[in-house]
């Protein structure tokens, strides 16, 4: 149940920063044209599923865009508004809810046991 928790509230958060971005009238299509960059983090696998663990999930958490986010509001309070730095937080908070709406979760000892539990291959139905 806790599970399905999760992917319910990351589902909102993904729907919540789709509408900030209309709202604050931002290109909202950002967030699909940089979605599959934060998935070049998954590249660590190819040096092994340690470090692909490790590379992996140090890109899909949310300490990365609040540390972003941060560095744009103190930017903001000073005077010096870089939008594209909330932008950036924005895109890879999008990237990090829609992936664990959809279940993928932070990686434990291999890709496909997260911290939502295990990933399952959906079954082929053969076409006749």
């Amino acid at each position: 149940m806790t599970t399905v928790i999760q992917r319910i509230e990351n589902a909102a958060i993904a729907a919540a920063i789709v509408l900030a971005m209309i709202a604050f009238a931002q290109p909202w299509w950002l967030l699909l044209v940089a979605f599959l960059f934060f998935d070049l983090s998954a590249a660590g696998y190819l040096r092994g599923p340690g470090l692909g663990a490790v590379v992996y999930n140090a890109v899909h958490n949310y300490t990365g865009p609040a540390i972003a986010v941060s560095i744009y509001l103190v930017l903001l309070i000073a005077g010096h508004p870089v939008v594209w730095i909330a932008l950036l937080a924005a895109c890879w908070a999008f990237h990090v809810a829609v992936d664990r709406a959809l279940g993928y979760g932070l990686k434990l000892e291999s890709f496909a046991h997260t911290h939502l539990g295990r990933m399952r291959r959906r079954a082929r139905t053969a076409v006749e």
